[in-house]
């Protein structure tokens, strides 16, 4: 998983506090999604086209959608390619227009919210 420059020291810290079977699931899930997307990066795929396709695929141990969207938030910041993630994720997690207004800010839609109506 490439890393943005200067974050790296930061990385193996948020890995070494993420230590626990929760916090480690989420590390491991990002992980391998991140490198799954980036096989298909470097072929020359978009992000938009593989996002949804090997989110699935790194999903060998059965996550939840809270850790799903820790893995995303981890991402957005620490991968190189995780802006342009961020942005996919929350427009592919909006009902309405919330995630438009999250890649405004720069926030991440949480997906294990519920929503009734």
């Amino acid at each position: 998983m490439q890393i943005v420059n200067g974050r790296e020291q930061e990385y193996q810290d948020y890995i070494a506090n993420n230590n626990d079977p929760y916090g480690s699931g989420v590390v491991r899930y990002a992980e391998k999604w991140a490198e799954l997307m980036e096989a298909s990066l470097a072929m020359g795929t978009e992000l938009k086209e593989i996002a949804e396709t090997t989110r699935g695929e790194a999903d060998t141990e059965g996550i939840t959608g809270f850790m799903y969207g820790c893995a995303v938030r981890g991402l957005a910041y620490f991968w190189v390619h995780g802006e342009e993630l961020r942005r996919w994720h929350n427009l592919d997690t909006q009902l309405h227009d919330e995630g438009e207004k999250a890649n405004e800010s720069g926030g991440v839609l949480n997906p294990a919210l519920l929503n009734i109506g």
